[in-house]
């Protein structure tokens, strides 16, 4: 019996490795015929970790042998068949669990894109107002949603991945004083006064449900400017209404701004306004706007559940967008901790003899 075969992206995936692995061995992938499948496992992770299997051809982290081996064990699931990783009580094998925790030891500590000053953020939208052309403004638009509304770069990028799930047209609601606005309303000149985006398909959000944000105050660097000009120009070139946000048009044709350009022009702006600050272009990436909105909200002081909302992290996940070397989080915790380092302890009571 072979196993389900899965492909992504054109890469194999690591049950089609699996069955490679298991065929460079003379086994049955099922391991039907093997009395203990653990020393196969180990194995198998040993030369994934190795690269000598792994579909890059060169060594993985921890997690992703981790990854690669509960795949496997979750195609033997999805046949009804025992998964071999688990004992009779279900838990990770022992020693298939060490060998996993000792990879994960060893790892370098991961590589985690910074977050961005505003100082360069504006930076890198005036460059982009100033070109005036379709695409720059389409450019500074998307900087400017995916900096406030904590967005993954799938959701306002072109990207190949094809799980990306970018926000439509039809996912777009303007509101003027509380009164959903219409196209026409938008065309003849009337401005919102709040945004919202609704998810549909995106995979971190309540489908159906709208985020939405006021006005910034600053006419250059502001949401709801943002929004509105991104759907005006799409309503003007009559745009259907499954068109990406990210779409632009020039010469009456439909581009896309894709998450290369918008990494293109950050590190750009790195280059030239970057450096005092501490930030080479090698730090960031497209996915630093994400954490550049976190940390943004994190040095105000804004509760760390209210950012997990905005962000819609449904784990401590959000951690790894923030940063603790940002100034303003650190510099105030010496004189704080002296001010409320002042305390008494209630003292034991111990129990009366019997």
């Amino acid at each position: 019996m072979a196993l389900c075969r899965s492909r992504q992206g054109g890469h194999r995936t690591a049950v089609d490795v699996w069955e490679l692995f298991c065929e460079s061995l003379a086994l049955d992938p099922t391991l039907a015929t093997c009395p203990d499948p653990i020393p196969a496992l180990q194995l198998f992770a040993h030369r994934y970790r190795s690269g000598e299997i792994a579909p890059g051809g060169a060594k993985v982290r921890g997690k992703t042998v981790g990854d690669a081996v509960r795949a496997v064990g979750q195609a033997f699931a999805s046949m009804g068949l025992p998964d071999p990783r688990l004992t009779a009580t279900g838990q990770l094998d022992l020693h298939l669990s060490r060998q996993l925790s000792s990879y994960n030891k060893h790892d370098c500590p991961p590589t985690r894109v910074k977050p961005i000053p505003l100082s360069i953020l504006h930076h890198a939208i005036r460059c982009a107002r100033n070109l005036n052309t379709p695409f720059h403004h389409a450019l500074a638009d998307m900087i400017i949603l995916g900096f406030f509304f904590l967005l993954c770069p799938g959701e306002y990028a072109d990207k190949t991945n094809p799980e990306s799930s970018p926000f439509w047209v039809r996912d777009v609601h303007l509101f003027r004083n509380g009164t959903c606005m219409t196209p026409q309303h938008l065309l003849a000149g009337h401005l919102p006064t709040f945004v919202a985006l609704e998810f549909t398909t995106q995979k971190n959000g309540v489908k159906g449900e709208l985020i939405g944000l006021g006005p910034s105050g600053d006419p250059t660097f502001c949401p709801v400017h943002a929004v509105r000009n991104r759907l005006q120009a799409l309503i003007q070139n009559q745009a259907p209404i499954m068109t990406p946000i990210y779409t632009y048009h020039a010469h009456r044709q439909a581009f896309h701004v894709t998450s290369a350009n918008l990494t293109s022009a950050l590190r750009v702006a790195i280059q030239v306004v970057g450096l005092p600050i501490g930030l080479t272009p090698f730090d960031i990436s497209i996915r630093s706007l994400r954490s550049s909105g976190a940390m943004a909200l994190l040095c105000a002081n804004v509760d760390t559940d209210r950012i997990r909302l905005l962000g819609r992290w449904r784990s401590n996940e959000m951690l790894r967008y923030l940063h603790v070397q940002a100034v303003p989080v650190v510099a105030p915790i010496a004189s704080t901790m002296l001010r409320n380092g002042h305390f008494t302890l209630l003292p034991n009571q111990p129990l009366p003899a019997p």
